[in-house]
């Protein structure tokens, strides 16, 4: 893979994760918690959650050629629904509700909350079934799970340090339309590949 290429999934991991629910929750448990202890467990969840992605990736790469092109299509044009028509409200509203848990006592728990809260939130959740759609895509696991695990442990570095001030700068509805418009040119040009192949 080139640099190129790492660095655009990078990009793109970490401006879909800005405005998700994992995102929120990163916010909401580090007013109540240590943000050191919530940059531990939530980058932890990221991790393995890649970890994850990227050998479900390797599983949808195994597809005959048509047919993989065919579900990574799905996928970018799922997630650029996703993306253009869920209304910020209601993700916003689940990042708080993922949040919830109580104040943990001691560093291992709040520790241990983050990476609970983080992980179930991450199952299913777009930037997996991106690494996911990526891995098969490019046939680069590791690259994948390399640039999508940096991207997510940066947005946990972001959400516990400076979530509540980054929204005062970048509304999260132009960071959704904006990723949501690259996702639908992504499905549209693999379309257009399928189609003339």
């Amino acid at each position: 893979m080139n640099v190129g290429t790492f660095l655009g999934i990078f990009a793109l991991m970490f401006l879909l994760e800005l405005p998700d629910k994992t995102m929120i929750a990163t916010v909401v448990m580090s007013t109540r918690s240590r943000p050191s202890s919530i940059v531990l467990g939530a980058s932890s969840a990221f991790i393995v959650q890649m970890g994850i992605a990227v050998a479900a990736g390797g599983l949808i790469s195994l597809l005959p050629v048509r047919a993989k092109d065919a579900v990574v299509a799905a996928l970018f044009l799922g997630g650029a629904a996703y993306l253009l028509l869920v209304r910020e409200s209601s993700v916003e509203k689940e990042g708080e509700k993922e949040a919830q848990a109580e104040r943990a006592a001691t560093r291992m728990r709040e520790i241990l909350t983050a990476f609970t809260v983080i992980f179930i939130g991450e199952f299913g959740d777009l930037t997996q079934i991106q690494a996911a759609n990526f891995s098969a895509k490019t046939h680069q696991p590791l690259e994948v799970f390399i640039a999508g695990s940096l991207a997510l442990v940066g947005v946990s570095f972001l959400g516990a340090y400076g979530g509540k001030m980054l929204q005062r700068f970048v509304p999260l509805a132009k960071i959704r339309l904006l990723g949501g418009l690259i996702f639908l040119g992504l499905g549209i040009y693999t379309l257009v590949q399928l189609a003339t192949v």
